[in-house]
Order: structure tokens, then C-alpha cells, then sequence
């Protein structure tokens, strides 16, 4: 008797299955990208001049400013915060307005980063702490070296002299340049000999 009462339960039990529709599972939504949409006013500029250097629009800002002389990553990026933008904003999605922010501040970056950050810190002529770029920066460095040739400083010397000016080991390295090796001293000595004989 138990045995039927089984299989009877059973029965009852397909045929509840039977009678339930199956199911489909169900799909999930597919998420739909974000694609900002393009103004049809609004040219897309893929070079930009920032700082008097024509930069490449289709890269990050840190990364295209940093194509600047004299700012570096630290820089970029303490720009970037300076600024309030994302690092992953493209410069050519940037409107004229926050260049001229950029180029504001890039300008007198020493009045918006501390003074450890700048790359001229205590300057010669002026003696305060001062941020160059571009060929701004490449003249200051150039004078400094023909202020200490000038001077005959050490490394004015040296620099004169086209060796190595901050302690670096000459004896194996930085053989190329105006200095005669051994062998070409003997080969010399050898050569007169013979034109004396002559």
C-alpha cells in the first residue's frame, strides 16, 4: 500500500509539472555605451597650441602636456587637480575657455605649486623660486653654463673642455671627443719618425 501511495504521489506530481508552461529564462538588458554626442556646431580640433607648442588633441591632458619642455608627470598631474578635470579627458574635448586656464596657470605655476615643485628655485638674477618652460628654459640653462665658463668655475671648466661635469667616472667612459687614446699617441710618434727619416 505504501508502495502506491508513492507512485500515485508521483503521477500527481508530473502532471502538475506537465500543466506548468515552462519558462523562458530570461534575457538580461544589454547596458548601452555612452557615446557623448557630437554638437554639429563644434569642430573637433585634433592640434592645439598650448603654451606656444602645438600639442596633440587626441591625447589625455596630463599626457599632451607633458609634451611641453619643463612640465613633467608630478607637474601634469598636480595640474590636472589644479584644473578639477579627469585624467582620461581627451585635449580636444576642452573649449577655449579652459585653455586659456591652462595656459593662465601654466604661466604662474609658481604661484599654484609648492616651491619644491618648480624647477628653478632661487634664480640668479631675480632670487625667487620661479617655474620655466619651453625656450624660456632651455636660455636660462644655456647662460648658466656661460656664466660658470665665464667665471672659470669648476664646472665651467669642464664644461669648456666637453667632459664630464658632476663627478662621473672618465677613465672607462665618455672616451669619444677631442682626447687622443694611447695607441693614436704612439701611431703619431711612429708616423713623424719616419717623415724625419725622410
Amino acid at each position: 500500500m505504501a508502495e502506491e501511495k508513492k507512485q500515485e504521489e508521483k503521477k500527481a506530481e508530473e502532471k502538475k509539472l506537465a500543466e506548468k508552461p515552462v519558462e523562458k529564462e530570461k534575457k538580461k538588458p544589454e547596458k548601452k555605451k555612452h557615446v557623448p554626442e557630437k554638437k554639429p556646431e563644434e569642430k573637433v580640433r585634433h592640434m592645439m597650441r598650448v603654451a606656444g607648442v602645438i600639442l596633440d588633441g587626441s591625447l589625455d591632458v596630463p599626457r599632451s602636456l607633458m609634451k611641453i619642455k619643463g612640465i613633467g608627470p608630478q607637474v601634469s598631474k598636480s595640474l590636472l587637480n589644479i584644473l578639477h578635470l579627469d585624467k582620461k579627458t581627451k585635449l580636444e574635448t576642452l573649449d577655449e575657455k579652459q585653455i586659456e586656464e591652462i595656459e593662465n596657470i601654466i604661466t604662474h605655476l609658481d604661484k599654484h605649486m609648492p616651491y619644491w615643485m618648480l624647477n628653478r628655485k632661487r634664480d640668479y638674477e631675480t632670487g625667487k623660486d620661479i617655474h620655466l618652460i619651453g625656450p624660456e628654459l632651455e636660455y636660462a640653462s644655456r647662460e648658466d653654463i656661460n656664466r660658470h665658463k665665464k667665471i672659470k668655475s669648476y664646472k665651467g671648466i669642464r664644461h669648456s673642455l666637453g667632459l664630464r661635469v658632476r663627478g662621473q667616472r672618465t677613465r672607462t667612459t665618455g672616451r669619444k671627443g677631442a682626447a687622443i687614446g694611447v695607441s693614436r699617441k704612439k701611431a703619431l710618434a711612429a708616423e713623424t719618425k719616419k717623415e724625419e727619416k725622410k
